[in-house]
């Protein structure tokens, strides 16, 4: 026999720009928004019966209304406030998760109306709800970074088929894609701050260790996130490999001494990680 198994819908990707206007002086946010419920939906999947579903227009609907009713904030706040809304409204739902992304803009010279798109990284975020206790996970991707030294690769494996030479100098560039879990997104706190915080660490930890391998630059940007951020609990971190090649100059009688690099796109080494804390509580769904 055939049975259900785990199960939600939603809607995925809804854009919503929100303006608000203070005189002369706009601000924007522009966000991305993910919804996805659970809960009993045994009847719909098995015999066509629609009358637990709250249809997935009206998710997209609801972020539009929130938008204007409540505004944008911090997306772990908006977040938040549409995760407990379907679930709260709703008798069958109960589990709600809502993930944002939020996609920079800057003022364009002194004029208060005009913005340029930001070169700056995505900033994300995935809140959850059950009806009685809540999980948040922020993060943060496409933040791309280099280190033109300090950084080395030897003493690894080899098999009949390496050719990667051993190097005592190298490039070191990424685009790092990271989350990390908030210890208690019950209590009341700055998102915005505690965000910038944790991206400063990142940028630190990256900037500032001697780096023998990607993976222990990955460790110590974890750990860093913990040190600076008390109130994160776990820092999951995927670091593509930006490989940067020293262009061989021999054949046009020039040398290269560390100058000129050939930037290879693919294929990347792809390396990824989790740091946590000791006593990190359990994780429950947050991360699904």
């Amino acid at each position: 026999m055939a049975v259900l198994g785990p199960n939600r819908y939603g809607k995925a990707e809804t854009r919503v720009v929100r303006v608000t206007r203070h005189g002369d002086a706009h601000r924007i946010k522009d966000l991305t928004v993910s919804t996805a419920l659970s809960g009993d939906m045994a009847e719909v999947h098995l015999s066509g019966d629609n009358s637990a579903v709250l249809p997935t227009d009206s998710q997209k609907n609801t972020v539009f209304a929130f938008a204007k009713k409540h505004g944008v904030g911090a997306i772990e706040d908006f977040a938040l406030l549409l995760a407990r809304h379907f679930v709260d409204s709703q008798p069958a739902i109960h589990h709600a998760r809502v993930a944002v992304e939020e996609h920079a803009w800057e003022r364009n010279g002194a004029f208060g109306h005009s913005f340029v798109r930001s070169g700056r990284e995505v900033r994300t975020c995935v809140a959850q709800h059950d009806g009685t206790r809540s999980w948040v996970v922020s993060g943060l991707r496409d933040l791309v970074v280099l280190n033109t030294t300090n950084s080395e690769f030897w003493g690894f494996a080899k098999d009949e088929y390496t050719t990667l030479p051993e190097t005592r100098d190298r490039v070191l560039a990424t685009a790092v894609d990271v989350s990390w879990r908030h210890a208690d997104a019950e209590a009341p706190q700055d998102w915005d701050k505690s965000y910038e915080k944790a991206r400063a660490a990142l940028l630190a930890a990256f900037a500032d260790t001697y780096s023998l391998s990607l993976q222990q630059t990955l460790y110590a940007m974890g750990t860093r996130v913990l040190a600076e951020c008390p109130g994160v609990c776990e820092v999951r971190l995927s670091l593509p490999n930006r490989h940067h090649f020293l262009v061989d100059l021999a054949p046009f009688g020039l040398p290269n001494d560390g100058e000129v690099f050939f930037a290879a796109d693919r294929p990347y080494g792809l390396i990824e990680g989790t740091v946590l804390r000791e006593d990190a509580p359990d994780a429950g769904p947050a991360w699904e």
